[in-house]
């Protein structure tokens, strides 16, 4: 009988990654669920058990590199095989100008969006090269589109697209993507509505204000879906791509294989 598949999923406690983890379950996967929280992770766990597949909750924060090794060491020990890595923890602080950004923050940003991708997949990829695994990286528009204010997620983002696409020269043994999850409606968009009127210049803030009164913002569950069958199904030929979650390759077998609701017991 074959394995289901195993996968790592950063930022799992809520908003995306939680969804991402959610749509996996509907298909028997293996979830190791990666953030700070244990018990929002548990509460997500139990969602994975629900929808028929297994989950492990590892808190822990990705900008610390032992605490990433240790995510691995123990997914491998409970499951024994990785086969992706879905790297989606972030922050969106600080939301300043440079010239007044705090410094440890914008350091703390670039260690969470970043750095945690590169340890984690650094520290994964014996494992991911033996199951010819994935590794798929949330990105952002912002990866391509300077947002004044936001100097540090802008960076990260960039780095992360770029860091995607060296994997794929390095290591033709796995499939790595990095994706455009659309604008979600998760705490990092309340926080652009609560915190960005004072950093961000005024058209910018009013297009994020303007998405959550007019219902533009998407329900994590729809990005989610396209992740999770990125993590299952990527194509070896998109290796090393920047990729919108709505490109019909990607949302059309995605809906196809996950169907159109996550639906859990009441």
């Amino acid at each position: 009988m074959k394995t289901p598949p195993v996968v790592v999923v950063t930022g799992a406690s809520k908003g995306l990654g939680a969804a991402v983890a959610r749509w996996l379950g509907t298909q028997g996967v293996y979830v190791a669920l990666v953030a700070r929280s244990k018990n929002l992770l548990d509460m997500v766990a139990n969602d994975v058990v629900q929808l028929g597949g297994q989950a492990v909750s590892l808190p822990a924060d990705v900008s610390v590199a032992p605490s990433c090794r240790q995510v691995i060491d123990k997914t491998l020990t409970q499951f024994h095989r990785i086969d992706a890595v879905v790297n989606n923890a972030a922050v969106v602080s600080p939301l300043a100008q440079i010239a007044s950004a705090d410094v440890n923050a914008w350091r703390y940003a670039i260690e969470v969006n970043l750095l945690g991708p590169f340890y984690l997949t650094k520290f994964a990829l014996p494992a991911l090269k033996a199951s010819h695994g994935r590794i798929i990286n949330t990105s952002s528009g912002a990866a391509h589109t300077p947002i004044p204010g936001a100097s540090a997620y802008c960076a990260s983002k960039a780095g992360l697209t770029h860091l995607t696409r060296i994997l794929a020269q390095e290591f033709p043994e796995i499939t790595a993507l990095s994706v455009r999850p659309g604008v979600v409606d998760t705490d990092m968009q309340f926080q652009l509505r609560r915190d960005g009127r004072q950093s961000l210049k005024p058209e910018q803030f009013a297009y994020y204000d303007g998405l959550k009164k007019n219902n533009g913002l998407e329900p994590p569950e729809v990005p989610g879906r396209s992740i999770a069958w990125l993590a299952l199904r990527a194509p070896r030929h998109m290796t090393g791509e920047f990729r919108s979650y709505d490109d019909p390759d990607i949302a059309e077998p995605a809906r196809a294989i996950f169907g159109s609701r996550l639906s859990l017991k009441s």
